[in-house]
């Protein structure tokens, strides 16, 4: 049913998506379909890399490791924005189109109040994505 799952990840806060990880990693096994971890970056100098491409190589680590992990394939798909906190919706909708995912399994949050004024980052996927959204809490 599935062919390629698109697993947006922030390299900074892995370690709190596991329970996402370990979805996205079983309707994987379950459809013999590929991982793509796609994460987005500035140009500019960060806590997790100094260049983008030093970025997309950390990304495509973690992909392998994680492909590894899980006895799936898997790669990466590492995105720059001028701005990640702004042009995160649009950058993920963009990397949908750019990797031809068909499924997307994303980690989100419990909602908040705030989410009655701004939908989520998950939300705004779900709502504009091709591809099927499924958010893990």
């Amino acid at each position: 049913m599935f062919q390629k799952i698109m697993v947006p990840i922030d390299l900074a806060h892995s370690e709190k998506m596991g329970k996402a990880l370990v979805t996205a990693a079983e309707i994987a096994q379950s459809h013999k379909a590929e991982l793509c971890f796609v994460g987005v970056t500035s140009n500019t100098p960060g806590k997790i890399a100094h260049t983008p491409k030093e970025y997309a190589q950390k990304l495509e680590t973690f992909a392998q490791e994680q492909g590894k992990s899980h006895g799936v394939a898997a790669s990466s798909h590492a995105m720059t924005s001028h701005d990640p906190a702004v042009d995160l919706d649009k950058t993920l909708l963009a990397a949908v189109d750019e990797t031809g995912c068909d499924l997307v399994v994303m980690a989100t949050h419990t909602p908040g109040f705030s989410e009655h004024i701004w939908a989520s980052h998950g939300g705004h996927l779900a709502q504009h994505a091709k591809a099927s959204v499924f958010l893990v809490r």
